[in-house]
C-alpha cells in the first residue's frame, strides 16, 4: 500500500505519557528567536465545545453484494456496472485486472466481488467514513488500493472490510464510537480531505511545498515536561510536550502550508498539521483554540493557535521526515 512518506501502523500521535518526566531546569526554556515575525489574528477555527474532525457525518449505510459474474451487456461501462451491482468501479477493475481506459466488449464475463460498498456523500472524508464502520483507514485504504493523493469522489464506492455493518447510529453509538476510535498523524494526513465531485481534477485539495528552506524554531516557551522516546510500559512518546502558561501562542516552527486544524483527536486534543517540503511535516497538539485553517500558507513565528487553559497546560510538537517520527530536540535550535 502506498502512503504519504510510508505508513507506520503502530505509530500513534503521542503515547499518553503523563506530564513531569523530571524535574525542571533552568536550561528547560524555550527561546524565541527575535527575527521570527509574530503574526497573530483573533480568528478561532475551533474551540474545545466544537464537534469533532468529521467534515460531514457519516451514517453507516453501506450495501451488501453477494458477488458472482455478470456478462457485459453492449453500451456497458464499468462504472454502469458498478452501479448495477451495488460494487465499486475502481474494485471491479483491480479484481478483473483492468486497465485504462476499461475498454470492455459484449460478452466479457467480470468478476463481481463480495463485499459490503459505502457509497462515498459529499463532504465526506476517509477518516470519518472509517470511524463510522469502526475500521481503522489504513485498513480501508489497503482493501481498496487508494494511492496518493487519497482523493475521494462524491458517488465512489468503497468497500468496508469486515463481516456485519455496525449497530444503527444512534447518538450514544456515536459518542462510543468516537470515544473508541484512534488515528495517527498518516491516517490525518490521506483521510482527512473531504470528498470531491466525480469532475474535479485528481490532485490533493493541500499540497505541500516543493521545498523547505531553513530550519525549524521552537513553537512554545516553557520547559520540556515529556522528551522523545520510550516511557516504559510501553508507551512511546513520538514528540514532545511543552509545559506553557494558560493561553500561550503555538507558534509555527517553521514556513509550510496548514494540511489539518481539528480538535477531539486522541490523545492530543485540538491538532494542527503543517507541511513544509521535503517530506517533513510538523504536528501541534493540545491546541484550544486555532487561528489558521486548511491550505493556508503560514510564516515561521505565526501564531496558529492557544494552548489550554488547565491546570498544566501542554503543547505537544512532533516533527515527521518522509511519514517517520523525529526527535524535535535535534532539530530545533540549542537553548542558551
Amino acid at each position: 500500500m502506498k502512503r504519504t512518506g510510508g505508513l507506520l501502523a503502530a505509530l500513534a500521535l503521542a503515547g499518553c505519557i503523563p506530564p513531569g518526566v523530571g524535574p525542571p531546569r533552568s536550561s528547560d526554556t524555550a527561546p524565541v528567536s527575535e527575527d521570527i515575525p509574530r503574526i497573530d489574528t483573533e480568528a478561532e477555527v475551533f474551540t474545545t465545545e466544537q464537534p469533532v474532525w468529521d467534515a460531514q457525518p457519516v451514517r453507516a449505510s453501506a450495501k451488501p453484494v453477494a458477488g458472482g459474474r455478470y456478462t457485459v451487456q453492449p453500451g456497458d461501462t464499468l462504472r454502469g456496472i458498478g452501479a448495477k451491482t451495488g460494487a465499486g468501479s475502481e474494485t471491479l477493475a483491480r479484481v478483473n485486472k483492468l486497465e485504462a481506459p476499461f475498454i470492455l466488449h459484449a460478452g466479457d464475463v467480470l468478476i463481481i466481488p463480495a463485499g459490503r460498498f459505502h457509497t462515498v456523500a459529499a463532504g465526506e472524508s476517509g477518516i470519518a467514513i472509517a470511524r463510522a464502520y469502526a475500521v481503522p483507514w489504513r485498513t480501508i485504504v489497503e482493501a481498496n488500493a487508494l494511492e496518493e493523493p487519497f482523493i475521494l469522489r462524491v458517488g465512489q464506492r468503497l468497500l468496508i472490510p469486515g463481516d456485519a455493518a455496525p449497530p444503527p447510529t444512534a447518538d450514544d453509538n456515536l459518542e462510543a464510537r468516537a470515544a473508541a476510535f484512534r488515528l495517527d498523524i498518516d491516517d490525518i494526513l490521506t483521510g482527512s480531505e473531504p470528498a470531491v465531485e466525480p469532475a474535479a481534477p485528481a490532485t490533493a485539495t493541500v499540497a505541500a511545498p516543493a521545498h523547505f528552506a531553513g530550519r525549524f524554531f521552537w513553537p512554545a516557551q516553557g520547559r520540556i515536561a515529556s522528551s522523545f522516546g520510550p516511557k516504559g510500559g510501553g508507551q512511546v512518546n513520538q514528540g514532545i510536550e511543552i509545559a506553557v502558561g494558560a493561553g500561550s501562542s503555538i507558534l509555527a516552527s517553521g514556513e509550510g502550508v496548514v494540511a489539518f486544524v481539528g480538535n477531539n483527536v486522541a490523545p492530543v486534543g485540538g491538532l494542527i498539521l503543517i507541511k513544509h517540503g521535503d517530506g517533513w511535516i510538523s504536528a501541534y497538539g493540545h491546541a484550544a483554540t486555532a487561528n489558521v485553517t486548511r491550505g493556508q500558507r503560514v510564516l515561521r513565528g505565526q501564531v496558529l493557535g492557544k494552548a489550554g487553559s488547565g491546570a498544566a497546560p501542554l503543547v505537544f510538537f512532533q516533527l515527521r521526515k518522509n511519514g517517520i517520527p523525529v526527535d524535535p530536540i535535534t532539530q530545533l535550535p540549542p537553548r542558551g
